[in-house]
């Protein structure tokens, strides 16, 4: 019988905490694959998120988000990240527990710098900054609560990151070429 397969890294947080962007240098680093459920979605419903949203409404959107994390979990053995609201589910809050889970927590300004105040992001559509304060009031305890690590962003560099959360799971960096900081 062959081990399950469990994710190296699983990456939560925010809009604009750089999930993508860090997923992709650890992926790198480790020498192993990446994957967005965010990417899964759209690919699954044939259309952005954002459209998602407006055509079938957020309940709909959470299912398969909810799907989308159940299959990457089961199936991904390299860097994965949630999209950011992933964790308000119960049911994936309980399958993250006891996976290498790293919080990238990030502050307002530099989420706004990252993400855009016009970015097609359906939950901050309107009054970004107010909204996406709330947002982290309701999901800054539940990041904590799944994850085994928390990695602040500010003031660092996605490589500096990326080097804080293989640091902060003590995993070993593949061997590649030295990538510049």
């Amino acid at each position: 019988m062959t081990p399950p397969v469990t994710p190296v890294v699983v990456l939560v947080g925010p809009p604009g905490a750089g999930k993508s962007t860090i997923g992709a240098l650890l992926a790198e680093r480790l020498g192993t694959g990446y994957r967005d459920t965010d990417a899964d979605i759209e690919r699954t419903a044939g259309k952005p998120i954002p459209e998602i949203f407006i055509d079938e409404g957020e309940p709909h959107f959470r299912e398969l988000e909810r799907r989308a994390v159940v299959a990457a979990v089961a199936e991904h053995p390299g860097v994965l990240s949630l999209g950011g609201g992933a964790v308000m589910d119960p049911s994936t809050r309980a399958l993250l527990t006891g996976l290498p889970v790293v919080f990238l927590d990030v502050e307002l300004a530099d989420a706004v710098h990252r993400v855009g105040l016009d970015a097609p992001r359906p939950l901050l559509a309107v009054n970004p900054r107010k909204r996406w304060r709330e947002l982290m009031e309701a999901r800054r305890p539940l990041y904590t609560e799944v994850a085994r690590a928390v990695v602040g962003t500010g003031g660092r560099t996605p490589a500096q990151v990326a080097d804080a959360v293989l640091e902060a799971l003590q995993l070993p960096r593949a061997h590649t070429p030295d990538i510049p900081q």
